[in-house]
């Protein structure tokens, strides 16, 4: 069986049970208090930030302690935020501690602030995996981040030369928002890599969900 790892999804229910659904601020309780074998995420997104007190980390806090919950995230930097950007580090770095605190990667949401994410990374020095998300960018910008140490995950709409550069076990493959089977996604990051989609499986290792051995 072909494993089809959607690193990073808001769908839920599609019927792939190697999605990694990301929790809203909303679902987090009703998802805890139910007894579904599923793969979740859970953060605060910088659009949200401004939104709530740091009363809302505890919250977050205790949702990764639950072992369904594989990843942190979407949390990151937005200057189209309404959040300024120092409310935004202050949420984001809280959430880096939370990352390494239970040992789970880190899934960003990132625009145009890619500088600041790269020197925070440096800043921080983190043990633990960090997956820039739904990634559109040049693959000169690419370049930069796996140098610095960055995972990537490409969705939908993608730049085809920096998925060419990103090597297989920095790459994830995810479906975000979109209504497009992830299937088809993984077809045509194969077709940019020349391999065969079971070997598309970054996110196994980089997820931590070894469910392709």
């Amino acid at each position: 069986m072909i494993v089809y790892i959607d690193a990073h999804t808001h769908h839920a229910d599609r019927g792939n049970p190697f999605a990694v659904r990301n929790l809203s601020l909303e679902e987090i309780e009703s998802f805890l208090k139910t007894d579904k074998n599923e793969f979740c995420s859970a953060a605060i997104h910088p659009w949200e930030v401004h939104l709530h007190s740091t009363e809302i980390l505890t919250k977050i806090e205790e949702a990764l302690a639950d072992p369904r919950i594989k990843a942190v995230g979407e949390c990151g930097l937005d200057r189209n935020s309404k959040a300024t950007i120092k409310e935004q580090l202050f949420f984001f770095e809280r959430q880096v501690q939370f990352s390494e605190q239970f040992s789970k990667p880190l899934i960003i949401h990132c625009v145009a602030a890619f500088n600041e994410l790269i020197n925070l990374r440096k800043k921080l020095k983190p043990t633990q995996n960090w997956v820039v998300h739904g990634f559109r960018g040049k693959p000169q910008l690419a370049k930069q981040l796996l140098n610095a140490g960055f995972a990537i995950s490409y969705g939908e709409h993608f730049n085809p030369e920096s998925v060419a550069v990103t090597p297989l076990e920095k790459l994830c493959i995810e479906t975000d928002e979109s209504d497009i089977p992830i299937e088809e996604i993984y077809k045509s990051i194969a077709a940019i890599k020349h391999c065969r989609t079971h070997e598309l499986n970054g996110a196994c290792n980089l997820l931590k969900l070894y469910v392709c051995q």
